[in-house]
C-alpha cells in the first residue's frame, strides 16, 4: 500500500511541477473560473467542443499542488470524450474524493485521477482538488458566474 501511495503522490507532484496543458485557449467556446478562498486556488478553465466532443481543453490560474494537479489531469482525461462521458467522469471523481464507503479499489478505472482519492481524508483538501471539477461542470452548463467551493 505504501509503494502504491507513493506512485500517487509522485503522480501529483509531477502534475504540479509540469502542469499539463496550462495555457489560455483562444479559440474556446466554453469557459469558467473556480475560486476555492480556503485555499487561494483560482482557475480558468477552457473547452472546445465541437460536435458533442470535447476536442481540447486547458487552464490557467494558480493554487496548491493538489488544485493545480488535479486541473493539470482534468485537461488530459477529457479530450477526445462526448459531453456526456465528460459529465458521467465529473460524477465518478466527485464520488470518488467524496465517498465514505467506497474503497480506492473502487476507483482503479480511472486510472491516473485515482491518485487523488487520497483527498478525501482530508476534507478542506476535497474542495482543492474538486475546484476544476465544479469550474469544468459550470462550463459544460454555460454558467456565468464564478463556481465557488466553500
Amino acid at each position: 500500500m505504501s509503494d502504491l501511495r507513493d506512485l500517487y503522490q509522485e503522480t501529483i507532484l509531477d502534475h504540479n511541477r509540469s502542469p499539463r496543458n496550462y495555457r489560455s485557449l483562444a479559440d474556446a467556446n466554453h469557459q469558467a473560473d473556480g475560486y476555492n478562498p480556503l485555499c487561494g486556488d483560482r482557475l480558468t478553465l477552457f473547452l472546445k467542443i465541437e460536435d458533442g466532443i470535447v476536442r481540447d481543453a486547458s487552464f490557467e490560474g494558480s493554487g496548491c499542488a493538489i488544485s493545480k494537479a488535479s486541473a493539470s489531469m482534468l485537461t488530459e482525461s477529457v479530450k477526445g470524450r462526448t459531453v456526456a462521458e465528460v459529465r458521467a467522469l465529473f460524477e465518478r471523481f466527485h464520488r470518488m474524493v467524496t465517498s465514505s464507503t467506497e474503497t480506492p479499489d473502487d476507483f482503479v478505472d480511472l486510472g491516473k485521477l485515482a491518485a487523488l482519492g487520497g483527498v478525501r481524508e482530508f476534507p478542506v483538501r476535497v474542495k482543492c482538488a474538486s475546484l476544476a471539477w465544479h469550474t469544468l461542470r459550470a462550463a459544460l452548463e454555460e454558467r456565468d458566474e464564478p463556481v465557488r467551493t466553500e
